[in-house]
């Protein structure tokens, strides 16, 4: 964090401030703020959030073994640190993040971007920031902190030297998005796309479309909206960026789209394509497989040329990418045993996307092999979804289908329902009784795809799977 002195941050917060020791209002703290004790560094500002399984509160003194300067809390705590005291620490956490990025991008030249949709938010960010950390210092979440906690924690790293913020916003609900951006006014948004990821929560697909449109509402007047061309839920979303003075820049493989992709083609070796851009034409082979991230990367390049990065300094940039992120379309095994592990987030869409890169990228002589899992907050939606992944495995026909987890049982039998009964599909209850049965079953030639929700689990069944081919 930027050096603040406690009477700073506890305006910030709105919060009491309980100096303890040799501080006073006017002592200075600028280390990390954290909301893990176990994270805290020497300097440290230590956020005590009450969690669904334990309280904050109870890990401040750990804290203040690590080095915390202060805590942040939501009730006094007998420890030998100064400490603020606030209604709500997750919303303090917000209101230091919206203090720090504010100072900051007054006294300098930072330039925010936001990123959010329902499916490719931590790989585009990521790739976003590849292309931007060459041209100065960029601030990007780790893994996908893209929630109340994770995006102001991201925002409180810069410094004055950042150029970069790269923000990615996740929600579950009406206006988390607002909350979240309202932060920081991003001078950039992009919406990758709208599908059903978080159905059940938002209570339905136009729901959806209205939260994932509070980006472009909250971009600044005089902004960008980088829009997917594709995706007529996105394009709504234009009207909404006329109305706020926020110009649109398209991405896409539509004609109509400024950043354009053409013969996009899938390998074990990756994604290839012609990218159109800025009036050129220039080939771009990731290493990431799946023509959806193909997708994510037109998204990277439309965001990051407007903010004056060359396009051919974005292909190459990409070029070195070998991971988007663990646990998403990650290359695992050996060239004769070929793991996919997808298996931290799955909505209907990267469902569907993930089984074709799996038809794609298996050749004559190789099998498929596809262990599925169930996916998470669909709510209503949930056994049709479920039975439409099933349908898309069996006409890809893929001969081996191994559904793992109990609440994956409605995908197994919806599986056989659809013509899957030769002993094509097994069920199996655990990831222990899967991977005796992958271990025996698989065989050279075999590319194997993990899919399932992170709440399923199946990403470290990926992991040991891997790591028996590797």
């Amino acid at each position: 964090m930027i050096a603040l002195t406690l009477a700073e941050v506890a305006a910030a917060v709105r919060g009491d401030l309980q100096p303890h020791g040799t501080d006073t209002p006017e002592t200075v703290v600028s280390g990390d703020v954290e909301t893990d004790s176990r994270a805290i560094r020497a300097g440290g500002v230590f956020v005590a959030k009450p969690g669904e399984a334990t309280d904050g509160h109870l890990f401040v003194g750990k804290a203040v073994e690590n080095g915390a300067a202060l805590a942040i809390v939501e009730r006094p705590v007998d420890e030998p640190v100064s400490q603020i005291v606030v209604a709500d620490a997750v919303g303090a956490l917000a209101d230091l993040a919206r203090e720090v990025v504010a100072r900051v991008r007054a006294a300098g030249a930072l330039q925010i971007v936001g990123i959010t949709g329902s499916n490719g938010k931590t790989t585009t960010k990521n790739m976003l920031a590849a292309i931007l950390r060459p041209e100065g210092e960029t601030v990007a979440p780790v893994a996908s902190f893209n929630n109340a906690v994770g995006a102001p924690l991201t925002m409180l790293r810069v410094t004055h030297d950042t150029r970069y913020l790269v923000s990615e916003f996740g929600a579950d609900a009406p206006g988390q998005i607002a909350r979240l951006a309202g932060l920081v006014t991003p001078d950039v948004g992009v919406v990758l796309m709208v599908g059903m990821a978080h159905a059940g929560g938002f209570g339905g697909i136009e729901e959806t479309v209205k939260a994932k449109s509070e980006l472009v509402r909250a971009v600044r007047p005089g902004g960008l909206a980088v829009l997917n061309a594709d995706d007529p839920r996105v394009s709504s979303m234009a009207p909404i960026a006329a109305e706020r003075g926020v110009s649109v820049r398209w991405f896409g493989t539509d004609e109509s789209a400024e950043v354009r992709a053409s013969d996009v083609t899938v390998s074990a070796a990756g994604t290839t394509s012609e990218v159109a851009v800025a009036g050129r034409v220039l080939p771009l082979r990731l290493r990431v497989l799946g023509a959806h991230h193909m997708v994510n990367a037109l998204a990277a390049i439309a965001a990051a040329t407007a903010l004056g990065v060359a396009p051919e300094d974005c292909v190459a940039r990409l070029e070195e990418l070998e991971l988007a992120e663990r646990w998403r379309m990650q290359v695992l095994g050996n060239e004769r045993v070929r793991i996919i592990n997808d298996a931290y987030n799955a909505s209907p869409d990267s469902y569907h996307a993930a089984l074709r890169t799996l038809a794609q990228i298996t050749g004559p002589e190789e099998r498929m092999v596809a262990v599925l899992g169930a996916m998470s907050e669909l709510g209503e939606y949930d056994a049709a979804e479920h039975a439409k992944v099933a349908l898309l495995a069996v006409r890809l026909r893929i001969p081996r289908i191994v559904v793992v987890g109990r609440e994956a049982r409605g995908l197994y039998l919806s599986v056989i329902a659809e013509g899957s009964w030769d002993g094509e599909a097994v069920y199996f209850e655990t990831s222990d009784e899967a991977y005796e049965y992958l271990m025996a079953e698989l065989r050279d030639g075999d590319r194997v795809l993990v899919k399932s929700s992170n709440a399923a689990g199946l990403r470290f069944l990926g992991d040991r799977l891997g790591e028996s081919f590797a």
